[in-house]
């Protein structure tokens, strides 16, 4: 799919090699959009990838003396999910990002990416924009901050040059007066595209609106904001009439188009009912009802997401062998470094438990753990798995002895076809690491990520449950 493959570590070498190849190169942070392009043949121009997801201190959330929140390229979805000072000064991003795909799919997808893929209905896009957020752009030559509002420039399509790194997201943390909600309709629960999102933040003197800023997404070429909206809200107190007509102007300010997802005036409509729940939740003090006081992260017991540092950069190319550990043992490919990490596993290293089910990070069948964090191995470029450390199903049970969620799924019969089995069992192995004794809406949010056909979803639901006693007879 590529020609070369870099590793840099620094950034001063990534903007290099993006200044040396142009419109060839492309970055790799989470890559769950690129890899899909790539193997769809949407980049025919893309023969250079540049992955950065190396190089330290790119994952930082970071408060200033000047009160604004910076979030660095390599903060994913989940980092900001589980950020204290996201939620606190911030909380619409986090409900945003806490409803992006699934666990996997956050553990590697970024904020940064996020803009960058410029789809109207990426869902970090709107709390950044209502916001008020910049973005910081490196080349070689230059450094420019943009707003984000400006950034867009139609579908799919921002101000960035070619040689450019996005390095930085900036936005003033919310004054302590003022609470923001985010709002997201898909046609599913998790690891859904918006048909329709909303966000809205409101700053309160008093009972009275002080300021107010309203962005939809899905529902134009770009984000956009509601100013007659925003400017009707402005001096009103929060009750059901100032609700309705907000809603309506929002819902006139909205340019939808009928697609698979959705037809346009459905789309309006629920401009409308969106812009009033995030009201009403707002006005009673109900957006953090639903949300999570411990996310669910699948990133084990360590906390944050572990990167592992490269000494230097690398290259690799026909001949430049992948070094890497895949279940606690040495392994030195030759070949398949083209490929994506599910497929090095199972062409390259004959590790046919991880399954291809649909290629698109979809189903979770293809879960492993890359440097101790649950991610879908169908979104990772082969190359990352270079002086990392892998575990595939084939490495959970130890010394002949089952994993206690192995043990589990054979005791509560909670295999049917037993295709999406290995992908539930990591999903399920990494949250007993995580959560020793989870809940039953933490296992829920756990295998949000792993798809059974057979629909066998309370045995496994059952089955995990069981593997927590389990496990606690084996300490």
């Amino acid at each position: 799919m590529w020609e070369r493959y870099f590793t840099p570590d620094s950034v001063e070498v990534a903007l290099n090699l993006l200044a040396e190849h142009g419109d060839h190169a492309r970055i790799v942070a989470g890559a769950t959009d690129l890899i899909l392009e790539l193997e769809r043949g949407l980049r025919p121009e893309v023969k250079i990838l540049v992955d950065i997801t190396r190089i330290p201190g790119l994952d930082r959330i970071e408060i200033d003396e000047k009160g604004w929140i910076h979030v660095g390229p390599l903060v994913t979805h989940n980092h900001v999910a589980g950020s204290s000072m996201i939620i606190d000064r911030a909380f619409a991003l986090a409900q945003a990002c806490w409803q992006i795909g699934a666990p996997q799919i956050r553990n590697r997808g970024t904020v940064a990416g996020n803009l960058i893929t410029a789809s109207p209905a990426n869902d970090s896009i709107p709390p950044l924009m209502a916001f008020g957020a910049q973005v910081t752009l490196r080349s070689v030559h230059r450094e420019r901050v943009v707003p984000l509002d400006e950034f867009y420039t139609g579908v799919r399509q921002t101000v960035m040059g070619e040689d450019e790194l996005l390095t930085d997201i900036a936005f003033p943390a919310l004054p302590v007066e003022s609470r923001s909600a985010f709002i997201k309709l898909g046609l599913r629960r998790a690891q859904a595209i918006s048909v329709v999102n909303v966000a809205v933040m409101v700053e309160m003197d008093e009972e009275v609106v002080k300021d107010a800023r309203i962005t939809m997404g899905s529902v134009a070429p770009k984000v956009i904001r509601a100013p007659e909206a925003e400017q009707f809200l402005v001096g009103k107190i929060l009750k059901s009439e100032v609700f309705v007509e907000v809603g309506d102007r929002a819902a006139a300010a909205a340019k939808p188009i009928d697609d698979l997802r959705s037809s346009a005036e459905y789309r309006t409509e629920m401009v409308r009912v969106c812009t009033i729940r995030a009201l009403r939740a707002l006005a009673g003090n109900r957006e953090r009802e639903s949300y999570p006081a411990h996310p669910v992260m699948l990133w084990g017991a360590e906390g944050m997401q572990a990167r592992t540092v490269l000494s230097t950069s690398y290259e690799h190319y026909d001949g430049k062998p992948i070094e890497t550990s895949i279940n606690g043992r040495p392994y030195v490919f030759e070949d398949g470094w083209k490929k994506t990490l599910l497929r090095l596993l199972r062409e390259e290293a004959s590790l046919i438990g991880t399954k291809e089910g649909c290629a698109e990070g979809e189903c979770g069948a293809c879960t492993v753990f890359l440097d101790g964090v649950a991610v879908m191995s169908c979104l990772v470029p082969a190359p990352r798995a270079h002086k990392a450390e892998i575990v595939t199903i084939e490495g959970l049970a130890h010394d002949d002895q089952l994993h206690p969620i192995q043990q589990a799924f054979i005791d509560e019969g909670a295999v049917q076809c037993g295709y999406c089995t290995p992908g539930f069992l990591m999903s399920g192995a990494k949250l007993l690491e995580e959560r020793p004794h989870p809940s039953r809406e933490e296992i829920e949010q756990a295998i949000t990520g792993n798809l059974c056909r057979c629909t066998g979803y309370y045995k496994i639901l059952s089955a995990i449950e069981s593997a927590a006693s389990l496990q606690e007879k084996h300490v």
